[in-house]
């Protein structure tokens, strides 16, 4: 072992190895036999591809660039395609990121053509934007959610479920695009059919809520022409959050147990040859109604439990839960870190796969009994696992996790929940400096970075990411922080937040940094914050309002609550700032007392500025707004924005480029001396 001061370890991992591996497989489903997903290529302006797998094990893009899977609806997008096999012959549709068109694709078709358009573009605001797709062959439709600009502001929006016709007449004509549902509802989910067609439910809600706060199942029946009628409301609420809803069907004939949910009109009027009649389909959901996100089976629990098998719907089409055709249910379920389960609803027993897993991805594919998930752990990035429900087997099947470099340099996650103001429980990761060659001085303390996750109704999963190993291999350590308001812990963790942005999450993280150098872990001279999006802001009102860190990293931030709240974002979350900070209307103060931007002066250490210039969500504006607040102030800082990229990097050189400023940033300030590291010049 050789003895160097932290910071100055050589590594392996350099900022192009981590860029290479940023972003995961998302959106798994089954094409007939094969698995397929949407997987990042930063290397090709950070877009993402269709994937297959197929049945001999090998993988293939099924488009080549430019061809970019990925829906804009919320901003966030979701699910943005499907795939049948029809006629003897694979079908997809998909929404291309460019002009958010929706494409049909036969991939290996005799006539060798490529994708086809079947939806317009529309020149009114941000144009028309499709997600959820699912494929209707019998009918010849596509269904999907669309959302439909009506005027040049990001508000002036609505959201519909709509029928997209197969044979390419609405490329051109936004009349042929047929509308199921009559837009009373700001925000929708795509319908889940029942197993015979004649019912459909989805999530809804609207204005002030998002969606972890609450929402409602609406069930409508399904006519023989393709309409939707007597949408109801079953479940959910302004108080009550439900993730996802869905069916279980009932392939045994016989008669209905008490507690069998209703059956939608025309039901009873089916009957199967012996003169029976077909049992009706389950409702499923996932609900917090009795504090975390629970499992239930026609509005009552199956599997009750102080975890949650459910999270925040940030993305049209995440699946906690895929009900099995043999009346189990996959679910991907725990408390903090996630594991796949497969759960009897009779009973409520649960079994959990087996595997080095700690992390499932809320996307969830089922074929007779296997399922397919996406799953990582601290020592692998994520990959496509298949769990066969009748073995208990799991196993990779794609996106394999390939070590780029000897795993010894990887982090060693320590889970840790520490005492935050007032004695509440704070939940965070902690990764020491971690060398397999290297130590440093024995009477050094390291430095530490503190990573706030975005959101803020999110959380930092445990898993292998390699921007983290970037500075732990280099003698430089880092914290994530599951701050109040974090998911995964339960609806009383998540309102802490309530009212309290900028308040609980900077406290929590400062209690977390602070305890970890009066334990003796960190340099509490050498201690930095960092965080993008909500996670940007709470890096900034940290430097702004304690004196914790010598420096920070602030990537694509809100800055100015009252530009935020009044035109600045996205209309997802044009009114979060309700629950997180209070109704703009009943407490003006609250947001000048708290925005970074009115309180620039009280900056005094040095700070690192990333900024992606395509950002809606986060607009390039509120960061020259801040910087002018600082001009002529002897602060030491980088401001660096970024052509082409939007709400978080997507492309490599962004990557790249990032991580080194962010490195050069504690080497200065922390006097470090990391090899190889381009300098950043500081403004002073």
């Amino acid at each position: 072992m050789q003895v160097l001061p932290y910071g100055s370890w050589p590594s392996p991992i350099d900022a192009a190895l981590a860029a290479a591996h940023d972003g995961r497989p998302e959106y798994v489903g089954w094409v007939g036999d094969e698995v397929w997903w949407t997987a990042p290529r930063p290397a090709e302006h950070g877009r993402r591809t269709l994937v297959r797998r197929r049945p001999d094990g090998t993988e293939e893009s099924v488009l080549p660039a430019p061809w970019n899977v990925r829906s804009r609806v919320v901003e966030y997008g979701g699910q943005p395609w499907a795939g049948v096999v029809h006629e003897g012959r694979i079908l997809v549709v998909f929404v291309h990121f460019a002009d958010q068109r929706l494409y049909v694709y036969e991939p290996g078709s005799a006539s060798g053509g490529g994708p086809r358009p079947l939806t317009p573009v529309s020149s009114v605001g941000g144009g028309l934007r499709w997600v959820e797709p699912q494929l209707l062959t019998a009918r010849g439709e596509v269904w999907c959610v669309l959302e439909e600009f009506t005027g040049e502001g990001p508000t002036d929006v609505r959201r519909v479920l709509a029928a997209v016709p197969l044979d390419g007449s609405a490329a051109d004509d936004r009349a042929a695009v047929r509308e199921l549902t009559d837009g009373r509802h700001r925000f929708v989910t795509g319908a889940r059919l029942s197993s015979d067609g004649r019912r459909a439910a989805w999530l809804a809600w609207d204005h002030p809520r998002m969606p972890w706060e609450g929402t409602e199942v609406v069930v409508a029946d399904v006519a023989r022409d393709g309409t939707l009628s007597g949408a109801r409301v079953v479940a959910g609420g302004p108080g009550e959050s439900i993730a996802q809803v869905d069916w279980m069907p009932v392939t045994a004939y016989g008669p209905r147990s008490p507690d069998h949910g209703r059956r939608s009109a025309g039901d009873g009027e089916r009957s199967a040859e012996d003169g029976r009649q077909p049992a009706a389909d389950r409702l499923l959901y996932t609900s917090d109604r009795g504090g975390w996100w629970n499992l239930y089976r026609d509005h009552r629990p199956v599997c009750p439990r102080e975890e949650e098998f459910g999270g925040a719907l940030w993305k049209l089409g995440q699946r906690w839960f895929a009900p099995l055709e043999s009346g189990l249910v996959a679910v991907v379920h725990g408390r903090g870190a996630t594991v796949l389960g497969i759960l009897d609803p009779e009973t409520g027993e649960l079994v959990d796969a087996a595997g080095p897993w700690t992390e499932f991805a809320p996307t969830l594919a089922v074929q007779g009994d296997r399922v397919v998930a996406v799953a990582a752990s601290p020592r692998s990035a994520y990959e496509v696992v298949e769990l066969d429900a009748s073995t208990g087997r799991a196993r990779v099947i794609g996106a394999a996790h390939d070590d780029a470099v000897d795993p010894a340099h990887y982090p060693e996650p320590r889970i840790r929940t520490f005492t935050g103001p007032d004695g509440r429980d704070v939940h965070a990761h902690v990764y020491p400096p971690h060398h397999p060659g290297h130590v440093a001085p024995g009477h050094e303390l390291p430095p530490y970075v503190v990573w706030a996750h975005g959101g803020p109704t999110d959380r930092a999963p445990l898993v292998l990411d390699l921007e983290i190993a970037y500075f732990t291999s280099r003698g430089i350590g880092v914290v994530e922080v599951d701050y109040g308001g974090s998911t995964g812990y339960g609806r009383e963790y998540r309102e802490r937040l309530r009212e309290q942005w900028g308040v609980v999450d900077v406290e929590d993280c400062a209690a977390v940094a602070l305890a970890l150098a009066d334990e003796g872990t960190a340099d509490r001279g050498r201690l930095a914050v960092r965080g993008g999006s909500a996670g940007g802001w709470t890096a900034a009102v940290s430097l702004a309002a304690t004196d914790v860190y010598a420096c920070g990293t602030i990537r694509y931030p809100v800055l100015d609550l009252v530009g935020w709240a009044t035109g600045e974002t996205h209309d997802f979350e044009s009114r979060y700032p309700d629950s997180l900070v209070g109704p703009l209307a009943q407490v003006p103060a609250r947001y000048a007392e708290r925005s970074p931007i009115e309180h620039a002066d009280r900056i005094t250490v040095p700070f690192l500025l990333l900024q992606g210039l395509d950002d809606v969500i986060c607009p390039p504006a509120q960061c020259e707004r801040f910087l002018a607040r600082l001009a002529g102030r002897p602060v030491p800082h980088a401001y660096l924005a970024f052509e082409g990229e939007g709400h978080g990097f997507r492309q490599a050189a962004t990557t790249v480029r990032a991580l080194e400023a962010e490195l050069s940033l504690y080497a200065q300030v922390f006097g470090l001396c990391p090899p190889g590291i381009p300098r950043l010049e500081l403004v002073r």
